[in-house]
């Protein structure tokens, strides 16, 4: 009997331990993303963390021909010197690589997308 429940338990944090990694830390997709960076700040009420955000162009679809819209793409930085270069940089074009996970972190930042590396700036 008391085996058994050893083994419950056991099997139950391994369950719960594997949805964790699962939700907030096993990266569901990455790539790249190119836009006008919109803003670059750092905050946060016990976290403090660094969010930006990108302004993307491009042709609307469903709302006639040719019509111009612009996507925003927000972020969370993964480094101080990402936010660095971002934020003496406002208003510039970004090629920027970021990590896609299936839930967000409040230490990690306020969105489920992280910036780890500029690739490109214009």
């Amino acid at each position: 009997m008391r085996k058994s429940i050893t083994v419950t338990i056991i099997i139950l944090i391994l369950i719960l331990g594997g949805f964790f990694y699962w939700k907030y830390y096993f990266v569901f997709g990455e790539g790249v993303k190119s836009g006008y960076l919109n803003y670059a700040v750092r905050k946060g009420q016990v976290f403090k963390t660094y969010e930006g955000k990108l302004i993307q162009e491009g042709l609307a679809r469903g709302r006639g021909s040719g019509s111009i819209q612009s996507n925003e793409f927000e972020f969370s930085i993964e480094s101080k010197r990402i936010f660095d270069s971002l934020a003496i940089n406002s208003g510039r074009k970004f090629d920027l690589h970021y990590k896609e996970y299936n839930g967000r972190l409040p230490w990690r930042g306020n969105t489920k997308y992280v910036v780890d590396s500029i690739i490109h700036k214009e």
